[in-house]
């Protein structure tokens, strides 16, 4: 089982760093068992395990140790008598007398014997799963990953035991495991974060009753590893534990091209603005990720940014045009002011739209070419001369009706043959250029890059 294998990745590598020789259930006794169990507040539930199984009278938060050590005997004796289904081996099948529950998945009626060491392992591997938005968990089989997650164990459980934090809600370990890998890697890492440092950063949900760690977007992490993991592709494994196990199977993670995405966004914005906007334009990428493993691979494909797919499937230009604010008869400084904020935080936020949607335009028709990356800019710049040297919208009309809504390569240009009729002669050598390269294109190239060109030019319009 694939928890078991994680499991079994993490503790060679954590023997390894701190010297020691544990097997999997000295670990889970002395590490596991005593950060996750034994407390009040529990760390994981796994239903149906001895756990979780409360004698007439008792509940979780009012255990004694001893009491919990009962348990923890419990699931030793279980384990030695040979019992292996879900509530005792973490993701294995559900059990029932005589065969395995409809509600479990991917089960072979193969007589596999599984030692009670790889049971151990299960549950260590358990506690390593990164859950994300979407409903799903995320095994990375890699040491550096996983030694990662488990410093950030300790920080969850030391927040559990803060006596301030009494609304802050146990068994979100997968959960945490998200927002921790996230900021682990991030650039504001600071090791033993207490808990109003981290509320800087969007990791918890708060209101007067409840405390909870937020379910983290994958997308969001995927960045933060690509700087630390670049020349590395670390394959994952992809599921959800619950009434019906589901699996999307082992997906490829490359980080080489989450990288890409930053590289271009500093060479087209500068370095500074890709560093102060990181958060926001970062926050804009990536799909579902149910629909981003059906690409077979976690990358450039998968990071699609949101909103943009309807600009290839309407006929929609894009506005990036400021808003005027001026104030209004009767208003107050501070409701102007209000509007004003308001008014600059959504052009603020076209900005990063279209820098986003650019980024990853870009990246998706250069990948591994050498390429200029201006050069969409260059054509939307001749683009929005032709334009206006026209005192009626006739080209206007031809540009954003027709040639920026081209859907194939021979509707652009039949649209650019008509463009050249009349073009300033300084501009021919530009558009004869721009025939050649969408001839040499592919259609998933073409495609790309003529929503490209319309997000270049409307911006370029927008400044006029």
């Amino acid at each position: 089982m694939i928890a078991a294998t994680v499991g079994r990745t993490f503790l060679n590598a954590w023997n390894d760093k701190y010297q020691k020789e544990y097997s999997a259930k000295e670990f889970f006794e002395k590490e596991y068992f005593s950060l996750f169990f034994d407390h009040p507040k529990y760390m994981q539930w796994v239903t149906n395990s001895p756990f979780v199984q409360m004698k007439k009278g008792q509940k979780p938060e009012f255990l004694t140790h001893d009491e919990r050590i009962e348990k923890l005997n419990d699931l030793h004796a279980k384990i030695d008598a040979g019992l292996r289904d879900a509530s005792i081996a973490i993701g294995f099948p559900a059990s029932e007398e005589k065969e395995f529950a409809t509600t479990s998945g991917l089960v072979t009626d193969l007589g596999i014997k599984y030692e009670a060491e790889e049971v151990y392992l299960s549950w260590i591997g358990g506690g390593l799963g990164v859950g994300v938005a979407g409903g799903y968990s995320i095994f990375f089989d890699h040491a550096q990953i996983l030694l990662t997650l488990y410093e950030g164990w300790k920080v969850y459980r030391r927040l559990l035991n803060e006596p301030t934090l009494d609304r802050l809600r146990g068994n979100q370990i997968n959960t945490w495991n998200g927002q921790w890998l996230n900021f682990a890697f991030s650039m504001d890492y600071e090791e033993n974060p207490d808990f109003g440092y981290l509320s800087n950063y969007d990791i918890f949900f708060q209101d007067e009753k409840l405390i909870e760690v937020s379910t983290i977007f994958w997308a969001r992490f995927y960045f933060n590893l690509s700087e630390k993991l670049a020349e590395e592709t670390v394959t994952a494994y992809i599921y959800s534990l619950g009434q019906t196990n589901k699996t999307m199977g082992f997906i490829p993670f490359r980080f080489h091209q989450g990288r890409s995405i930053l590289s271009i966004y500093k060479i087209l914005f500068g370095e500074n603005d890709a560093l102060t906007q990181k958060k926001d334009y970062e926050g804009m990428f990536g799909i579902h990720i149910k629909r981003a493993c059906e690409f077979g691979a976690i990358g450039l494909q998968a990071l699609e940014p949101q909103g943009l797919r309807e600009y290839f499937d309407k006929a929609k230009m894009p506005n990036f045009t400021a808003t005027a604010v001026a104030a209004k008869n009767g208003e107050t400084p501070e409701a102007f002011e209000e509007r004003k904020k308001k008014a600059n935080k959504k052009d603020y936020e076209n900005i990063i739209s279209f820098r986003t949607y650019k980024t990853w335009l870009i990246a998706m028709i250069t990948k591994n070419k050498q390429e200029d990356l201006h050069y969409s800019e260059e054509v939307a710049k001749a683009l929005k001369e032709y334009r206006a040297d026209a005192k009626k919208r006739d080209r206007a009309n031809l540009l954003e009706n027709e040639l920026l809504q081209a859907k194939t390569k021979k509707q652009f240009l039949d649209g650019l043959a008509t463009l050249v009729k009349d073009v300033d002669p300084k501009l021919l050598e530009t558009f004869k250029i721009l025939r050649d390269k969408v001839h040499l294109m592919t259609t998933e190239e073409f495609g790309y890059f003529v929503v490209l060109l319309k997000f270049d030019y409307a911006y370029l319009e927008s400044k006029s």
